[in-house]
């Protein structure tokens, strides 16, 4: 009865995947394997891993950036006072109303030239670090109005009842507000950090050698442009699949806690 259950059960979490699902594997399966059957298999497995490897680095350094950025202007968009209002308002609206792909280009050449801060010179001499901090300017605009919504989807009364508990405001936002935020957000904040990796192929307009400048690399070289690019798109779609499966699962577990 024991095995029998547990088949019924194996089969229940098979129909529950969607059909999609099927239909993308197979279709990986075939492409890498029409892919790997070619003499340059191992040259774009070692090329493309390192292009991977740097696409992952750059993407994990500008989303912690992003959210250190992001939290600031959040609490600072809802702020009571009107300066700090003012000055986050405007990094948002500036940032979100840029093409990122500007601001890249406008920190790679404008700020990365040398510059003067309190009478120190100044230059960002990296294409790695110009890149990851013109993402982390632009994902931080996004994640500070996801943030923003997450504290206002507080309930005020909740607010007005630890300040009345004799809670002090850091506090309050660190005991009541942050807690029940992050579970808000945590859904968009895992999107944003989706689309960031995809959208760290625009360093490559630097030069940096990430998974797209890789490519290119490589597809200049062999003219193999099927089993290149084809190659990248699947380790892009990949990590996305992954990691849009482990935000569900942060998700469910959150709400298991919440309960």
């Amino acid at each position: 009865m024991s095995q029998v259950s547990s088949k019924n059960r194996v089969l229940r979490q098979l129909q529950a995947v969607p059909l999609w699902i099927y239909v993308l594997a197979i279709a990986a399966v075939v492409i890498f394997f029409s892919i790997f059957s070619s003499p340059d298999s191992q040259d774009i497995l070692k090329i493309l891993a390192r292009g991977l490897s740097l696409t992952l680095r750059i993407s994990l350094i500008s989303y912690a950036m992003a959210v250190v950025i992001g939290l600031i202007a959040g609490l600072g968009r809802v702020s009571s006072n009107p300066i700090v209002h003012t000055v986050a308002t405007l990094y948002v609206e500036i940032l979100r109303g840029v093409p990122i792909l500007v601001v890249i280009l406008y920190v790679s050449f404008v700020l990365g030239q040398r510059f003067e801060v309190f009478g120190q010179d100044i230059q960002l001499r990296s294409n790695f670090w110009r890149a990851a901090i013109a993402l982390a300017l632009s994902y931080g605009a996004y994640l500070a109005e996801v943030i923003r919504s997450g504290i206002q989807a507080i309930p005020k009364g909740q607010i007005e009842a630890s300040r009345a508990l004799g809670l002090s405001p850091f506090k309050t936002l660190s005991l009541v507000v942050v807690p029940q935020a992050f579970r808000i957000i945590l859904p968009p904040l895992g999107n944003d950090f989706i689309a960031l990796i995809k959208d760290s192929s625009l360093a490559s307009v630097i030069s940096v050698a990430e998974l797209t400048q890789q490519t290119r690399f490589y597809v200049s070289r062999t003219f193999d442009t099927f089993g290149g690019w084809t190659m990248a798109a699947l380790l892009y779609l990949s990590l996305t699949l992954i990691l849009s499966l482990a935000v569900r699962l942060l998700e469910q577990y959150s709400r298991t806690a919440e309960r």
